[in-house]
């Protein structure tokens, strides 16, 4: 017997830390899906017209993270019309707020997983990531984030891998 509707999932969250892969694999999983895509990160970028280097330097950390959940709620709601894939910021799940905002609108989450030694690889010649400043820094910074990471729908390993491998996985463990 049923428990319950079966939920219908019109939002799918990627979240992880810089370097993961989120905006590749975001882009060609909404491509597969035919869905929307929104980068939280270029999205903000776009309307603020500067880097988010340049918006963490004249404004600071907060006030960015005020303009990343307003995109967020402005973005659950219009998924109502047309289902959506996000990349999330790498610290966008780690606002308790955001969490509960996601999963009110039944957002499946997931997590794509690297190593962090495969995460430094990845981002140590990044100039446009203003949290990345040494490695003591970025390793405090996964430390402090993988709680929050860990409470995803799903877990995708992302560090050696084809990102059309990637989406695969994704739609293999998520039904839609």
């Amino acid at each position: 017997m049923n428990a319950g509707p079966i939920p219908i999932h019109r939002l799918l969250f990627l979240l992880g830390f810089m370097g993961c892969g989120k905006t590749t694999v975001g882009r060609l999983l909404a491509q597969r899906l035919g869905w929307n895509w929104v980068d939280l990160d270029e999205e903000i970028q776009r309307r603020q017209g500067r880097t988010i280097n340049q918006i963490f330097a004249q404004h600071g950390e907060p006030y960015f993270r005020q303009l990343e959940r307003a995109l967020l709620e402005e973005t659950t709601r219009t998924a109502a019309d047309q289902p959506t894939v996000v990349a999330l910021g790498g610290g966008t799940f780690a606002q308790p707020d955001n969490c509960r905002l996601i999963r009110s609108h039944s957002g499946l989450t997931v997590w794509l997983y690297c190593p962090l030694p495969e995460l430094r690889r990845r981002c140590q010649d990044a100039t446009n990531r203003p949290l990345f400043r040494d490695a003591a820094h970025f390793q405090q910074l996964y430390q402090q984030r993988l709680p929050y990471y860990e409470k995803a729908d799903f877990r995708v390993d992302a560090s050696r891998r084809n990102p059309a491998a990637v989406v695969e996985e994704i739609l293999r463990c998520a039904i839609f």
